[in-house]
């Protein structure tokens, strides 16, 4: 099966971002608003100490910027991702999940963001989500500007009509199976101020 394309991507206006960025900020979220994904890429790879430890699920956004490559890149990072690949979910299961769910940083993407602020992330199997919520010490995330939305049912929406049919296809693609939405995550803001940091590219970036 063929992925699915994507639609053809519409920025959102500098007013739109703006109001979104003050409204996240207000929250105790950094906000860094770049013109361009290699710009975004270049602003993630600068809050990451060389050598760190960094965990990154497959992102279209992260792969598209080169942000994904970089932090697996031999001996850049202490990159969790492929100590999770080298591992044997029968039998290491438990330390799998703990390093998955509490790295020092996290670094991945939304599927949405509402123009009041709130960040949007779907998933099948909820991998990234509980570092994204709690678990993780830094959380950096990359959003293109084409997915900014009115509200959560527009988010909602994007995320059933835009972002589940390319994901699907992509996942039966590869693995010859249907991937499901199975649990969603909404980021109104931060206990702890600057834990994390969105950075917004008024380029439109991944799906």
């Amino acid at each position: 099966m063929a992925v699915h394309p994507a639609p053809p991507p519409v920025a959102a206006s500098d007013e739109v971002i703006d109001r979104a960025a003050a409204a996240l900020r207000a929250n105790g979220i950094e906000v860094l608003v770049v013109d361009t994904g290699d710009q975004a890429r270049d602003e993630v790879l600068a809050r990451i100490p060389a050598g760190s430890e960094v965990y990154s699920g497959k992102s279209k956004t992260l792969e598209d910027i080169g942000v994904f490559a970089a932090l697996h890149e031999p001996g850049a990072y202490d990159a969790i991702r492929p100590k999770l690949l080298a591992m044997d979910r029968a039998t290491q299961g438990r330390e799998m999940r703990k390093l998955g769910s509490t790295p020092d940083t996290i670094v991945g993407s939304v599927n949405a963001i509402t123009v009041d602020g709130l960040l949007v992330a779907a998933s099948a199997t909820g991998n990234q989500l509980a570092g994204y919520a709690a678990g993780a010490g830094r959380v950096i995330l990359v959003v293109g500007s084409q997915k900014f939305v009115p509200d959560l049912d527009a988010a909602f929406a994007r995320i059933r009509d835009v972002v589940f049919p390319w994901e699907n296809a992509r996942v039966n693609e590869k693995l010859g199976v249907d991937t499901k939405l199975a649990k969603v995550l909404v980021i109104l803001g931060e206990w702890v101020a600057g834990r994390t940091t969105v950075i917004i590219a008024r380029e439109p970036l991944g799906v």
